[in-house]
């Protein structure tokens, strides 16, 4: 198959009606690990968010059972894209999101900020460290997709074109970003985890690597210190340098999905999507974490009883 196989396949559909193909071959074909690298640093990135970490880590899931939330995560994520949002499967993966969201007091301004990162971080990420950036056709695909899949969620006024969505991100960050005791743990369980994906050597070494790929504004809401100078430039160098390199590898014939993936440990012969994530306490009504009073942590669909 040709180098650009891909980018050419993409190109030749129409990105607004064959939007979950295009993003397909993206995720699972031309930049799955790009694409899965991207998609975690997408969702650290929310945990700076006050309302979202201390959230995550009040539920104690992401900090006790961090492996656990991460194949979860990964595995209900992975229906719609494989199999396309009118699958039974993936129709029952988003219900089971939404069963976990409505069991807690999320507003909609969360979801909404959420849904951004996905859209907006792995674009930024190719572009600086992929082998080529997404093309015009997979940056509407991108939006098309997530656009598809916060109708699917209930999210009300999710932005229509990837500048609208990367100037909610962006604005959202700026106003939100601040330190949380919440939020810095399960960030440190998350970059804790993210060192055993790699080989024993080189675990210790994995914290300062991830951090090599903040922006002051993050580092400064974890409380985390810069890595120094050199490091980080030679850090970005080499993602970079890999990217050049991938340029002359033949284009994927298989798709890699989350079974083929060594990392996803807690499922390792798969699980039904029914059974995965968390699920109500019996006997309990509301929002199962507390919050104080005035927060504002409701939304439409949820109860305000948390």
């Amino acid at each position: 198959m040709r180098r650009d196989h891909w980018k050419r396949r993409n190109d030749m559909l129409d990105p607004h009606r064959d939007f979950v193909e295009i993003y397909r071959n993206v995720v699972m074909h031309e930049f799955p690990w790009d694409m899965e690298q991207a998609l975690s640093f997408a969702l650290f990135r929310t945990y700076a968010v006050p309302g979202i970490g201390r959230l995550l880590a009040a539920t104690g899931a992401f900090t006790e059972q961090t492996q656990k939330r991460y194949d979860d995560t990964v595995l209900l994520l992975e229906p719609p894209t494989r199999l396309g949002f009118d699958h039974p499967e993936a129709r029952a993966a988003i219900r089971r999101v939404n069963q976990m969201h409505r069991s807690y007091d999320i507003p909609q301004h969360e979801l909404r900020y959420v849904l951004s990162t996905f859209v907006v971080v792995p674009k930024r990420w190719l572009d600086r460290y992929g082998k080529r950036p997404l093309s015009p056709h997979e940056v509407i695909a991108s939006v098309e997709y997530y656009s598809e899949l916060a109708r699917h969620m209930g999210i009300s006024d999710a932005p229509a074109t990837y500048a609208a969505f990367e100037e909610l991100l962006d604005d959202y960050e700026a106003e939100h970003f601040a330190y949380d005791p919440g939020g810095r743990a399960v960030a440190d369980s998350t970059l804790a985890l993210m060192a055993t994906f790699q080989p024993k050597p080189v675990q210790r070494l994995m914290d300062t690597f991830g951090r090599c790929f903040m922006e002051p504004d993050l580092l400064a809401a974890f409380r985390y210190d810069a890595p120094p100078g050199p490091v980080v430039t030679a850090a970005r160098a080499g993602l970079r340098l890999r990217g050049r390199a991938l340029r002359a590898f033949p284009a994927r014939r298989h798709p890699v999905t989350a079974q083929d993936k060594a990392h996803i440990r807690s499922c390792p012969d798969g699980a039904p999507v029914t059974e995965l994530g968390t699920f109500p306490v019996p006997g309990e009504a509301g929002c199962p974490v507390r919050h104080a009073p005035g927060t504002g942590r409701t939304g439409p669909g949820v109860t305000a009883a948390g």
